[in-house]
């Protein structure tokens, strides 16, 4: 999304059982497209309901997320959702409540039967566990007011790795230690792991080649002939244009300093791809 629309969003969260993980692991591409498939069209088929948004051309874009705090698998889909809805019958913009979106155990149970389909499709549903479809698959669905928060939240998935240089502590005798945080604490931690199983956990990370773990659906698609111009406008017009658009305060510049020592850094030089040196100056 290039810029933020006005009124308000929600942050939707599709994550698998446990004993479905190791399936898609061995399974990325075809699992990975099926989890995107089947979410994303979970979410435009409530989003069609009258009893919901009831338009049938909501906006919203998806990061595929795999790793958890100490790089164990954890497949799942963070999504970011414009409150509403496009109904191309009418022309109007469908909004929904500030505080609600759409019902997340009517959005699991379609995640899940979609999945199944896309699995049974793909002729790989026989090597799925059988008590997977008997299983709660576990959907969120919260709202974020406007849209900054959520990308703030989400803009570290889309460019990061599982795990960063400056969390390494030390490489000794074949144990990697490195540095973590538990969920809903700010306190740091150590993990000590045989190089191999750290090499194993870092690895089972890596995308397919070409794999697209960003993803844009609806009017947010850059195929969708409704452009962002003519939403935002729809979305103004169904407020009443009483839409206060957020304002963005920047963050004062940081001098550079060095992650390990915390002492200031000065520019000499960048270093292209291809060798190029260019000297500020």
């Amino acid at each position: 999304m290039s810029r933020q629309l006005p009124g308000h969003h929600f942050m939707l969260t599709f994550t698998v059982p446990e004993s479905l993980r190791r399936f898609i692991r061995s399974h990325q591409r075809a699992a990975y497209s099926a989890l995107f498939k089947a979410s994303s069209e979970a979410i435009k088929k409530l989003a069609a309901d009258g009893k919901h948004a009831g338009g049938d051309l909501p906006g919203f874009f998806g990061v595929l997320h795999t790793w958890g705090r100490t790089l164990e698998y954890h497949p799942h889909i963070h999504y970011v959702a414009a409150g509403g809805a496009l109904s191309t019958k009418d022309r109007t913009w469908h909004s929904s409540r500030i505080d609600f979106y759409l019902p997340v155990k009517a959005l699991s149970k379609i995640f899940r039967a979609k999945f199944r389909d896309e699995m049974q499709a793909a002729g790989l549903i026989h090597e799925i566990p059988p008590d997977v479809w008997e299983t709660e698959w576990n959907v969120n669905c919260q709202a974020v007011g406007e849209s900054s928060a959520s990308l703030k939240y989400l803009s570290p998935y889309v460019f990061k790795v599982a795990i960063s240089n400056n969390r390494i502590v030390k490489v000794e005798n074949r144990i990697v230690t490195f540095r973590y945080k538990k969920s809903h604490s700010e306190r740091w931690r150590t993990m000590a792991l045989d190089v191999m199983e750290f090499i194993r956990r870092f690895l089972q990370h890596v995308l397919p080649t070409g794999f697209m773990k960003v993803r844009y659906f609806g009017f947010m698609n850059s195929n969708c002939k409704v452009g962002l111009d003519t939403i935002s406008g729809l979305i103004e017009l169904a407020y009443g244009f009483d839409v206060e658009q957020p304002v963005i305060e920047l963050e004062p510049w940081q001098p550079i300093a060095c992650p390990y020592c915390g002492g200031a850094l000065k520019l000499r030089a960048i270093v292209l791809k291809n060798g190029t040196v260019i000297r500020p100056g």
